[in-house]
């Protein structure tokens, strides 16, 4: 409808602030090449004078813009643009609204134009299906990355209003106790050093391949379903048969009963294992834990997944608190930065922290760190900022930024040079066979520190280091 355009750009040619729609309206929304052309330059007029009336929009038109606007619409770009500010029937407080109207409209003829694409190519048997599906998803991926651009959520508050939640957000950490302001990690040590998962923000959990952290990832996550918080789990490597197994021997592992995941696996499990299993299932058949083990969704297809777990989640009377994603390089990029890994990264764990702020959830990413770590000296391998995989914008975008580090690891794999270094090697291994360091790298809202965990890597166990 060219009407919704037309009392858009009349809006602001006649007084409209320009500043409610210029975070998300642009000029390839409009279907009309007149009004295309008209945005262009109110926002030309709006960058370079601050204000976008019609004699100066005028000016910012391109020379041959008379002969479109005849072709178009048999008028002068001045006659047409005073026509516009006549026809205005809902006003400058109606401005957002319209301009969110018209990327709606865009939205619905793009899909359209995909709809018959996907029609045409369906039909013709040359045609490589699984490039047509992919090529459908990416375009849909984008016209709903537009239509999120216009999302609803109240982003401006009054100081007075933010002081009143933030007290309400006090009030509530104080019931708690322990000064818990967020969701917990059911570790004690690192409730108190972060004051918990935190809505609204996004934790980076990072470490290299067998430091623990599908293990540590889990184990949080039933911990934080277990105090009663809805829970997601989107899992991109491992499938949700192999997590149940890991979720069950974490559990068995607080009744005495240390059960190897591999173990499972393989079916070696003893009767009395068995059945501690069964009880283990039980258990969690009562926290409401979500499991998504989907590979290969892109960030659209994360959004689509996680508002069906807050809508069973809601259902279920325990609302969705915290999503863990493991981990964020497996998350399929749209096609827009292809090639360039950096920008599909920031994509990607900007996504990810928009979800956080928007769905007023914890958002828990796990996090490949650069392969670089191992080749340095084995008492340098603790990670450190710089090795966040492939884009700057994790660091910049994570709330919270946590390092796993298992010294056993490394020190399994430690060839000793001679009969006193093998003594020592083993000393230290023994030492630290059960220690996950927790190494907080970035908190906004707390210290930087180390916090020793215990963890039991063949059982998928983290515990408090005080308790073992």
């Amino acid at each position: 409808m060219p009407e919704i355009e037309q009392d858009v750009l009349g809006t602001l040619l006649f007084g409209g602030d320009f500043r409610k729609v210029m975070s998300f309206l642009r000029e390839e929304h409009f279907v009309a090449d007149v009004h295309r052309l008209l945005f262009h330059a109110i926002r030309a007029a709006h960058d370079q004078y601050g204000a976008t009336s019609m004699p100066i929009v005028s000016r910012l038109l391109p020379a041959d813009a008379n002969i479109l606007f005849s072709q178009k619409v048999e008028q002068s770009p001045m006659e047409y643009m005073a026509w516009l500010a006549s026809k205005v029937f809902t006003g400058p407080a109606a401005l957002e609204r319209g301009g969110k109207a018209v990327v709606s409209q865009w939205a619905r003829l793009k899909t359209a134009e995909v709809g018959k694409m996907l029609r045409d190519t369906a039909h013709d048997a040359a045609s490589d299906t699984k490039a047509t599906i992919q090529a459908v998803a990416a375009d849909l991926d984008a016209i709903a990355s537009e239509l999120r651009s216009t999302g609803n959520r109240k982003s401006r508050v009054t100081l007075a209003q933010a002081a009143e939640s933030a007290f309400l957000e006090i009030e509530e950490a104080q019931r708690r106790g322990h000064g818990l302001t967020g969701i917990t990690y059911g570790l004690t040590d690192v409730n108190r050093a972060t004051g918990g998962i935190q809505r609204g923000e996004m934790t980076v959990v990072g470490a290299r391949p067998s430091m623990g952290k599908t293990a540590t990832g889990l184990s949080i996550a039933i911990s934080t379903a277990r105090s009663g918080v809805g829970t997601g789990f989107i899992s991109l490597e491992m499938g949700s048969n192999r997590l149940a197994m890991r979720a069950l021997t974490d559990i068995a592992y607080d009744r005495g009963v240390k059960i190897a995941y591999s173990n499972l696996i393989t079916g070696r499990v003893e009767p009395r294992e068995l059945e501690t299993l069964r009880v283990a299932s039980e258990d969690i058949a009562r926290i409401p834990l979500w499991i998504e083990e989907q590979p290969g969704l892109s960030m659209s297809d994360v959004r689509v997944k996680t508002e069906r777990m807050m809508e069973e989640a809601e259902a279920r009377g325990t609302p969705l608190g915290v999503l863990f994603v493991d981990y964020l390089q497996l998350i399929r990029p749209s096609s827009r930065y292809s090639g360039n890994r950096n920008n599909e990264i920031t994509e990607i764990s900007g996504g990810l922290k928009d979800m956080a702020r928007e769905f007023n959830i914890g958002m828990v990413a796990l996090s490949q760190l650069s392969r670089n770590i191992e080749s340095r000296p084995i008492h340098e391998r603790r990670p450190v900022m710089s090795d966040l995989r492939d884009s700057g914008a994790i660091e910049q975008d994570a709330d919270t930024i946590v390092f796993l580090f298992r010294e056993a690891y490394y020190l399994e794999k430690e060839k000793a040079k001679d009969a006193d270094d093998e003594v020592e090697r083993s000393q230290r291994l023994i030492d630290c066979q059960n220690k996950l360091e927790f190494i907080i790298g970035k908190q906004r809202n707390g210290p930087v520190k180390t916090i020793d965990l215990f963890i039991d890597i063949a059982c998928s166990a983290v515990r408090n280091a005080a308790r073992y």
